[in-house]
């Protein structure tokens, strides 16, 4: 029988889930043993590295520890205000992420969009949003690093970066089996297990399937139907081969994605007039929607890479070689509501009909990276490569017609339709030397030059407010393109064993975004390129003889042309802008403890500051005319604007923090174990104007999870319970201001239970 020490496997997978720290598996257990805290290694250099000495101010999240906090069917939205100055919304639900780090990021709803946080899977950049939003299974490590990566990952870096690293395989046989069941129905299993198939060859085989009952009503007067809405099946895996040979090694990487479920629920005048409050009649699993039967999300998304690393013992020459492809057809009452004779004062009645679907029938994206590494002994040590990033992506919208009458044949029949085609190509050539002034002191210096163009065309084939031959003449090609040299200066300075401090000043830049989303305003809108230059410091620091860890970070960025996108108004589109400026300050602050032999506990804090500063510049306010906007406004060509000078960007809270704390105890051959935790995040603004109804209160969720593990053999065995959101609090969390005031809310409350066996 194998044995451990069973406390210390338990905090390690309970530990601290969301800090710049992260507890390592089993065979770092030793160390923990002792009371310490065991070192951290990150890739955030594109080397393995201690997180204590990258001069980056970077969060890891790791292991057993990741598994946990992202179970009970969380998507990828699950890490947002759980990391120091990040951010996570959506609303198309489980797909289309929008990242923010440090305030920056993008609201465009477009599937064209471009986001300056940049997504990376296993080496591989994962450029469009619907790549994005791929399910964490069987994941190593999380690293989010905050502030510009212009350097060593390019272009779209000038917020910073989320990058995943899936468990690779090895010769050593392992895995695990868990699933769970939870409220609504819902689903949650994982899969993964590997080993050797040869003395060089291995494999390792992961996999994931999540589902949920419908489980809301449509109450809407002759589109009534229970259980319409709300639910989804998903699956996943994810296939690798590792060739280890003398001084050579071939690791190939297969994956898809299946996802078959409904989109985000939008509910009408979700707000009572004036304030930021949810009306009193809402009611989270019931809808009064006309067009929910139509209401549907299909996406596909798939990859390879394949990535050859050859050591010379001096040198390490790296090639990574990947293809992307993804697919999404996302239909959607977006009104919220129902038109027709409602009652006098119905909150879910809607002055027209909103039902649009968009849609990927084609993507394909490559990319070529060549890296080449020095390990030298000595002080110096450098890395130079050249990288390659083609993209071709199609883009459909369509409209329907809403009727009153649920008989109506022409009811939910196709009556608008636009399309966009994008070509991108973008190459660079890059190079980073570290250099050890003393040994205590070392400095950083790097330097990336990027190229970048697309070539763009926006085409109206069917207009829905204009019928026949007439109502599809619009069409406009762009071609932008830019170039932009990004620059790193890092210095780590060692103070003593246990604390390094450390400064940076980087450059980077977002390349020239394209909007052409045609089929309600026929406009094609292009935004310079974004370039940002960032200053900050900081400390890293192991104290109380090992147990304890502290790190804390001070930053100042100002960007130029900053590329913002004004959405909604009086029709479903998007319009791209440059701000003359934008600033932003703001400080993070990780920390984990060991408080006894049974008890870890996390504290992370983050506040981050952003302003506009355009004179003069304004954006379309709310179609509907019914919101409350708090900024200055007037009118233009019918049209009522608001100065959006001196405001925060959208959804950026300016407070993140959050609080953990684990407990575990032997109790007869196994082990107790319970884990808290408690995120909040401070209010946010929809959008680039304030309104009152569009501004998202503060949110704190609490989560819960406790159970029993033990070992029988060669596995060991877990139950537990679990529950997220553990007050049941809603709030508002996006919006659609085109008509009717239209918004989303937060996940009720989810509880259930799980088993998992892991085999070594």
């Amino acid at each position: 029988m194998v044995t451990f020490n069973k406390t210390t496997l338990c905090l390690c997978i309970n530990a601290a889930l969301l800090t710049s720290t992260s507890i390592a598996p089993l065979a770092q257990a030793e160390e923990a043993d002792k009371g310490k805290l065991e070192v951290i290694e990150v890739t955030a250099r594109k080397r393995v590295e201690n997180v204590q000495e990258v001069p980056v101010s970077v969060s890891a999240l790791q292991g057993e520890n990741l598994d946990a906090f992202s179970s009970a069917g969380m998507d990828i939205r699950f890490m947002s205000a759980r990391i120091p100055s990040l951010a996570v919304e959506s609303s198309f639900g489980r797909s289309f992420p929008r990242f923010y780090i440090r305030g920056l990021g993008n609201t465009d709803f477009d599937l064209n969009a471009s986001q300056p946080v940049s997504y990376v899977v296993d080496d591989v950049v994962q450029e469009n949003p619907i790549l994005k939003g791929f399910p964490v299974f069987d994941v190593e490590r999380v690293e989010v690093l905050r502030g510009p990566q212009g350097t060593l990952f390019g272009r779209n870096t000038p917020a910073g970066l989320v990058k995943f690293d899936s468990v690779k395989p090895s010769q050593t046989f392992d895995g695990y089996a868990a699933i769970s069941y939870g409220s609504r129905g819902a689903i949650d299993s994982s899969a993964a297990f590997g080993g050797g198939l040869t003395d060089n060859l291995s494999v390792r085989v992961s996999g994931l399937h999540q589902s949920k009952d419908d489980y809301i009503d449509n109450r809407a007067v002759g589109f009534e139907q229970n259980n319409q809405l709300g639910g989804y099946e998903e699956n996943a895996a994810r296939i690798q081969f590792l060739y280890e040979g003398n001084n050579f090694s071939a690791l190939f990487n297969y994956h898809f994605r299946d996802l078959d479920g409904s989109p985000i629920i939008f509910h009408p005048n979700i707000a009572t007039p004036g304030t930021n409050n949810i009306r009193g009649d809402f009611e989270a699993d019931v809808v009064y929607q006309d067009a929910g039967q139509f209401a549907t999300q299909q996406v596909e998304t798939q990859g390879s890479s394949l990535k050859l690393e050859w050591d010379f013992n001096e040198y390490t020459l790296t090639s990574i070689t990947a293809w992307e492809s993804a697919e999404i057809y996302s239909r959607a009452d977006v009104d919220g509501g129902y038109i027709g004779f409602p009652p006098a004062g119905d909150a879910n009645a809607v002055w027209w009909g909103a039902q649009t679907a968009d849609e990927i029938p084609d993507h394909e994206q490559y990319t070529q990276e060549l890296r080449l590494a020095s390990n030298f002994a000595g002080d110096i040590n450098y890395q130079v490569g050249v990288f390659y990033f083609s993209e071709e992506i199609t883009i459909n919208t369509y409209d329907f017609i809403t009727s009153e009458d649920p008989n109506d044949p022409l009811h939910g029949s196709q009556n608008g339709e636009s399309t966009q085609f994008q070509d991108t190509k973008a190459w660079a050539v890059f190079g980073s030397v570290d250099y050890n002034v003393s040994d205590d002191f070392s400095v950083t210096v790097g330097l990336r030059y990027s190229d970048d163009e697309k070539d763009f065309t926006a085409e109206l084939i069917d207009h829905p407010f204009i019928p026949g031959a007439d109502g599809g003449n619009f069409s406009e090609s762009v071609s932008p393109s830019d170039s932009h040299v990004s620059w790193d200066i890092s210095t780590n300075y060692k103070i003593d064993q246990d604390i390094n401090w450390y400064a940076r000043i980087a450059n980077s830049f977002r390349a020239p975004s394209v909007q052409g989303r045609v089929l309600y305003d026929q406009t094609v809108s292009v935004a310079d390129s974004e370039t940002i230059t960032s200053y900050e410091t900081g400390v890293k620091s192991d104290i109380l003889d090992g147990s304890g860890r502290i790190n804390a970070s001070i930053y100042y960025f100002d960007m130029d042309n900053q590329q913002l996108t004004a959405v909604g108004g009086n029709e479903n589109s998007n319009t791209l802008l440059n701000a003359n400026s934008t600033t932003g300050y703001g400080f993070e602050l990780d920390s984990e403890f060991i408080v006894t032999d049974n008890i870890i506990a996390t504290f992370n804090i983050s506040y981050n500051k952003t302003e506009l500063d355009h004179d003069g510049l304004s954006v379309a306010v709310c179609g509907s005319g019914t919101c409350t906007v708090t900024d200055p406004t007037f009118t233009s060509n019918g049209k009522t604007k608001a100065y959006i000078d001196g405001n925060s960007l959208p959804n950026s809270p300016e407070w993140i923090s959050n609080l953990t704390l684990s407990y575990a105890k032997e109790i007869g051959d196994g082990e107790f174990f319970a884990h808290t935790d408690l995120s909040y995040r401070s209010e946010v603004d929809f959008f680039l104007y304030r309104a009152k109804e569009f501004e998202g209160e503060s949110l704190v969720e609490i989560g819960a999870r406790t159970g029993y593990n033990w070992i029988a053999g060669d596995n060991e065995y877990e139950v537990s319970l679990f529950v997220r959101n553990l007050t049941d609090e809603q709030v508002i969390i996006g919006g659609v201001d085109f008509n009717n005031n239209s918004g989303m809310v937060n996940e009720e409350r989810f509880y259930g239970a799980e088993f998992k066996v892991s085999f070594f």
